[in-house]
């Protein structure tokens, strides 16, 4: 038995789970470098074990695995994060929160919210919408005098749901390259999926839990109350319209999903191929993405005061955080595309297979497993990728539905080995068992709604 353990893929597994453990949790190293020396080394059991894997291998099949990952997912995270520097400091994002808040009312403040980093998620990194949503929640409860735990439950809800359903946000595009889904088809299935995950994770569990405890403000980062409400009660004349601030996304949204819209009209007329090749084009994620982030940049610098000079230096800036991000990510999809060379995909699936478990539901798992022992939801979500990518022609649906269910997997139980728990607590003013309640129940909550959704969803349009 210990021989057969030795020699199965479940060792490379296990070791490489080990050391991410060990290296991100333990030791604490940058992301980037804790990956790569994890992928070298599940290539080195690699090329002790599995057939024509050589010693070499370990180093060149890492190298070329993150090479592929930039290349698939380089250019849209850089354009993202200028799109989420600019909509931020632009005002664009508050114009987007406050007319959210117009629509619904008052007394309907959890939806706006709710609504708001929804939308924002999407072209913005989840720790940006945080900063951005979590000083709002904190006026609302200072002007309103209860519904705390309401208000930071629906924001870390939308920005959590589109984090790891919705492309173009770093996690689900990179899996949807890595397992070759189409882009078009999975924002839309994302959506399907985010909005039924934010609802049930943000305002059902969200007022059933602020029934139950009541948190109160607490200054947090420096900032006192006084200060956030001057910030959320700008006046609006001094922030971009509507139409302006939502821009970046519907020029994305737009682009992204006329290609999607040519490919489903393919033979019906000779209108659609011939200028297939132009939205092939504009279409394209790379284009799409670079477009929206040259609008969200030019509203930025036209409703700030900096000099060009400083507006550049400030997108400079973007590009440096967006190239940790995009470094970040391809290394992760890197170390599992290393697990998945041990064949650690089919040894699991088959595994799970003799208990009656599906396709789908063995990359949750495979998801959740990986997010729960090391923290970080997209390394867990590339590790998925990786893992599964080979096994995608056994799908009975669509692979973008693998998209979904890897990421409803990766967002499960965020705790102390993940950084964005401490984010939540630190940022909102919380106590660990406050974030406890509230966040990691949440990202829980999320998970397993999404599996459920795409379960129904694939069942009755699977779209294959």
């Amino acid at each position: 038995m210990a021989i057969e353990f030795a020699q199965s893929p479940l060792l490379t597994f296990v070791v490489g789970l080990a050391l991410v453990v060990l290296l991100l949790v333990v030791l604490d190293l940058p992301a980037f470098v804790g990956l790569a020396i994890a992928a070298f080394a599940v290539g080195l059991v690699n090329a002790a074990f599995v057939p024509d894997f050589a010693l070499a291998d370990a180093a060149t099949r890492t190298a070329s695995a993150f090479g592929d990952g930039m290349a698939g997912i380089g250019i849209p995270i850089l354009m993202a994060a200028i799109i989420g520097k600019s909509m931020l400091e632009s005002g664009s994002a508050q114009r987007i929160v406050r007319s959210f808040q117009s629509l619904v009312g008052r007394e309907n403040s959890d939806i706006a919210l709710w609504g708001s980093s929804t939308v924002l998620a999407i072209p913005v990194f989840f720790d940006s919408v945080f900063y951005l949503m979590a000083p709002l929640a904190r006026s609302m409860r200072a002007r309103m005098g209860d519904n705390y735990a309401l208000y930071l439950v629906v924001v870390g809800a939308g920005a959590a749901t589109a984090h790891v359903f919705v492309p173009p946000t770093p996690g689900p595009l990179a899996v949807a390259s890595e397992i070759g889904a189409d882009i078009g088809t999975t924002m839309l299935i994302g959506v399907t999926v985010a909005v039924p995950s934010a609802t049930m994770g943000g305002l059902v569990y969200g007022r059933w839990i602020n029934r139950r405890i009541d948190i109160p403000l607490r200054d947090a980062m420096g900032t006192t109350t006084e200060e956030l409400q001057e910030r959320a009660q700008r006046d609006v004349s001094s922030l971009p319209s509507f139409l302006e601030a939502t821009a970046p996304i519907v020029i994305a949204v737009a682009l992204v999903g006329s290609l999607t819209v040519v490919n489903a009209l393919e033979g019906v007329t000779p209108a659609v191929e011939q200028v297939r090749p132009f939205v092939a084009f504009i279409g394209d994620k790379n284009v799409a993405l670079t477009v929206a982030a040259l609008a969200a940049a030019y509203t930025y610098y036209r409703w700030s005061d900096l000099s060009r000079s400083d507006w550049e230096d400030e997108l400079t800036e973007a590009l440096k955080s967006g190239g940790n991000i995009a470094a970040i990510t391809s290394m992760g999809g890197a170390f599992g595309a290393l697990l998945a060379a041990s064949g650690i995909g089919s040894y699991l699936a088959n595994g799970l297979e003799g208990f009656g478990i599906p396709l789908l539901v063995t990359a949750w798992l495979i998801a959740a497993i990986v997010r729960i022992a090391q923290g970080s939801a997209t390394a867990a979500m590339l590790t998925a990728a990786g893992i599964m990518a080979p096994l995608t022609g056994q799908l009975p649906v669509h692979t973008a539905y693998l998209v979904m269910v890897i990421g409803a997997g990766g967002n499960i139980c965020s705790w102390y080995n993940d950084s964005g728990f401490w984010l939540v607590k630190e940022i909102g003013g919380l106590t660990q068992a406050e974030t406890l309640k509230t966040w990691t129940a949440l990202t829980t909550i999320i998970s397993v709604t999404g599996l459920v959704v795409v379960l129904v969803v694939s069942s009755v349009l699977p779209l294959a």
